[in-house]
């Protein structure tokens, strides 16, 4: 029993790896899922997707390995972090869509917590800010708008999870209800210093704590899989949010390390040691893992549409088909057009925190075509990342060149990676293993199975495949990043304009 399996279920699909006794990728099954928009701003999936896709996605790439549940030690849950359900503890059955961490429904109960002044305790206590972002205002509504359910969760008829704790739920034929500590402190009820759920929270949220897990370190007993599954029972051992699950990966252990996730979002994390570092700058304070009952914490910076935007050229606009024809359009992009896209999709995220406005697009001319618009999606990545590292680098003191590990899917692209190390001023690092999410969850069940090596060991093991240096002149770095700052600005300007405008003239409402 030298392999292990890791499940990384994403924001628009479902993937299962399998990594042998050396932590290597062999076999690799994915699937994507339906993504659902009932209203504009809100996001929801089918939890039923969610559960089939990865069980057939474990199923496939066990078989694609060659092996059977017997050759596995044990299994690593990587996962989408704020996205919230809630279910029948009785049957297991959802009582609704599952309301995905991209939604903005909770935008005015937000509001309302911070016109109340509530913003400043919830932060102390969680780390993060009144933003429909977090899963304990989705809770809430839940709760407030199913008929019942309020009153069923209070008697403990209900449960709430994050997608780690409905896999869980599942995967152990609903007898475990678990969550690992970084799940748990992107809820907006858990207090990270004390490492417990939040009661004073939970009142204000009119949240009953009988609908809520029990809280796990990583790296841990999550319970056995049902034989049935997959022929075997096979033993849960680790677990961790999507963003915390590639800072392991990328083996950032020691405080000042710092990688970035490019997904469906982006996201960066310091790792900032055992210190909580209260952030200046609006960026997040979270738990980075917690391991043998000791936290690490982290700085995150959180943004909202990252590889979002290529699937928007793809199926929004309809000018690529695939995400590989970016690079080369933008390559044949006018340099000397300056176009700005803003991709205030479902708002801003750090260091922002607009959850009201919508994207926007600077500079069009008569030629500007789907080669000007490839370029300024690719752009918008890397001005984002540089926001992140600003607000890093002054919450932390920073100075001189910081090095950036990145991963997923975008990295690939050597033209997007370039560009983020011009405008950042960055040296960015891939490594030689992309899956780093997936590595991640690995490493946390296989150390735990006593198949991989601890800690100082899994860090020599990390691989450069390429470093992109900056090349772009200071100056024009400089100019590039202030006409950004502008864009983002007269989007927000745009925003703040409208509010009491008649809505049919008013681009970022709803008609």
């Amino acid at each position: 029993m030298t392999h292990i399996l890791a499940i990384d279920q994403g924001t628009t699909s479902s993937r299962a790896i399998v990594f042998d006794g050396a932590m290597k990728p062999v076999a690799t099954a994915q699937q994507e899922f339906a993504q659902h928009f009932p209203k504009s701003g809100w996001v929801e999936h089918d939890p039923g997707d969610l559960w089939q896709t990865t069980v057939s996605t474990c199923r496939a790439a066990i078989e694609k390995a060659g092996l059977t549940a017997k050759d596995i030690a044990g299994i690593g849950i990587t996962n989408q972090r704020e996205t919230t359900l809630l279910w029948d503890r009785a049957t297991g059955k959802p009582l609704h869509r599952a309301i995905v961490w991209q939604d903005r429904r909770t935008a005015d109960y937000c509001r309302e917590l911070r016109e109340a002044g509530h913003e400043a305790m919830i932060s102390a206590r969680t780390g993060l800010l009144a933003d429909p972002y977090f899963s304990g205002t989705k809770l809430r509504w839940l709760l407030q708008t199913i008929p019942g359910a309020q009153e069923r969760a209070a008697k403990g008829e209900l449960a709430f999870g994050t997608v780690d704790s409905w896999l869980i739920w599942n995967l152990t034929g609903g007898k475990v209800h678990a969550t690992d500590a970084t799940n748990a402190a992107r809820t907006l009820i858990f207090d990270i210093l004390k490492g417990c759920w939040r009661e004073e929270i939970c009142d204000l949220f009119d949240i009953p704590m009988a609908v809520l897990p029990e809280v796990k370190d990583c790296a841990a007993d999550f319970g056995m899989t049902d034989p049935s599954l997959f022929g075997a029972p096979l033993p849960i051992l680790g677990v961790a949010g999507d963003q915390q699950a590639a800072t392991i990966g990328q083996a950032c252990f020691r405080p000042g390390m710092m990688k970035s996730t490019y997904g469906t979002g982006c996201f960066a994390l310091l790792n900032t040691g055992h210190e909580a570092v209260t952030s200046k700058n609006r960026l997040l304070t979270t738990i980075a893992y917690r391991l043998n009952g000791q936290t690490t914490y982290a700085l995150e910076g959180s943004i909202f549409i990252a590889g979002a935007v290529v699937q928007w050229l793809r199926d929004g606009l309809g000018i690529i088909q695939g995400a590989a024809e970016t690079q080369d359009l933008a390559e044949k992009a006018d340099p000397h057009q300056d176009v700005i896209l803003v991709p205030a999709f479902v708002g801003l995220g750090a260091p922002y925190w607009n959850a009201e406005c919508r994207g926007a697009v600077f500079g069009l001319t008569r030629g500007t075509g789907p080669a000007e618009m490839a370029r300024a999606a690719l752009e918008s990545v890397g001005f984002q990342t540089r926001d992140l590292l600003e607000a890093m680098r002054a919450d932390m003191g920073l100075d001189g060149e910081a090095t950036l590990r990145v991963d997923g899917g975008m990295t690939a692209s050597d033209w997007t990676m370039q560009f983020l190390a011009d405008i950042t001023g960055a040296r960015v690092e891939r490594p030689t293993v992309l899956e780093t999410t997936a590595l991640g969850a690995a490493w946390l069940a296989g150390q735990r199975a006593g198949v991989y090596p601890g800690m100082a060991e899994f860090g020599k093991s990390w691989a450069l495949d390429r470093s992109f240096a900056p090349e772009m002149a200071h100056g024009t770095r400089l100019t590039r990043y202030a006409t950004w700052k502008r864009a983002v600005a007269a989007t927000m300007a745009v925003w703040a304009q409208c509010q009491g405008s008649d809505q049919y003239f008013c681009p970022s409402r709803s008609i």
